[in-house]
This record gives C-alpha cells, sequence and structure tokens, in this order.
C-alpha cells in the first residue's frame, strides 16, 4: 500500500491532467444528464448563440473536460485519499457554482451577475448539480491516478 501513496504523490503534471479530463468527463457526463432532465441545455446553448439542447450538452462537456484538467492541475497535487478527493472534488464544484452560473454565464448572457438569485430554487438546483459534478471529477480523478500506475507496471512488465 505504501508503494501506491507514493506512485500518487509523485503522479506527473501529465498524468495529473489527464485524471482531470477523465474525473470531467465522468462527472460532466453526469451533470450533463441531470441539466437535460431539468430543460437546462437549450440556456447553455445561448452562450455560444444557439438554443439547441445538443449544443448546450457539447458545449456542457467541452466545459467539463477544461474544468476537469484545471481540477488535476490545481487539487491533484492534493488529492491522494478518495477523501481528499471528494473534499476537493466539492469544493471546487462550489466554486464553479458561484463562477459559472452566478458570474460568467449570466456576464455571457448580457445579464449582470445574479448573486441575488443564489438561493432561488433553480439556483440550488445548479448547486446540486456542481457538487456532484465535483463529487465526482474528484472522486474518479483519484481512481485514475492509482490505476494508473498498475496499468503502466503492467505495460513494463510485458514488453
Amino acid at each position: 500500500m505504501a508503494t501506491r501513496t507514493q506512485a500518487t504523490a509523485s503522479t506527473s503534471l501529465v498524468q495529473r491532467l489527464i485524471g482531470g479530463v477523465v474525473g470531467g468527463v465522468v462527472g460532466g457526463l453526469v451533470f450533463g444528464a441531470m441539466m437535460a432532465m431539468l430543460g437546462m441545455l437549450p440556456m447553455v446553448a445561448m452562450v455560444v448563440g444557439s438554443e439547441s439542447a445538443a449544443v448546450g450538452f457539447l458545449y456542457h462537456m467541452f466545459n467539463s473536460v477544461i474544468i476537469g484538467a484545471v481540477f488535476g492541475l490545481i487539487f491533484g497535487s492534493l488529492s491522494h485519499t478518495y477523501g481528499q478527493g471528494a473534499g476537493w472534488g466539492l469544493l471546487y464544484g462550489v466554486i464553479w457554482w458561484v463562477l459559472g452560473p452566478l458570474v460568467l454565464m449570466p456576464l455571457m448572457l448580457g445579464m449582470g451577475l445574479q448573486f441575488g438569485m443564489a438561493f432561488t430554487p433553480p439556483m440550488l438546483m445548479s448547486l446540486v448539480g456542481h457538487l456532484i459534478y465535483g463529487l465526482l471529477t474528484g472522486l474518479v480523478y483519484v481512481a485514475y491516478v492509482r490505476l494508473r500506475p498498475a496499468i503502466g507496471e503492467g505495460r513494463a512488465q510485458q514488453v
């Protein structure tokens, strides 16, 4: 077990980025499905000048990949256990809930900051979605970096 912990602690920058992307894809798929069920994807698509749910989903997944990579970059070196991945992931979800629907998206749509709407039912549902995204991103990140050394060792032995 000490070897596995040491391998995770010394995870390279590239592996942290890839782990974040993998986590971001998983979290994005689940959060995207939630947004589809709530009919929110057309509003997401409006950021790129569309009202198509499919375009909204693609734009959401693009963001999920980038935001996941940033998770790996910022919190990857702090996320060695599932508990740490979950904790940092939840914090990251809250950060993106503030940055996304309360700041960036409204500004991009010409609406101004939405802090006054933070505790309305739609924004609280958005908070839940961002928390789920962050939690899954953090947990999948840890799973990826824990499995990655084993995968790499298996390849080294086969060569």
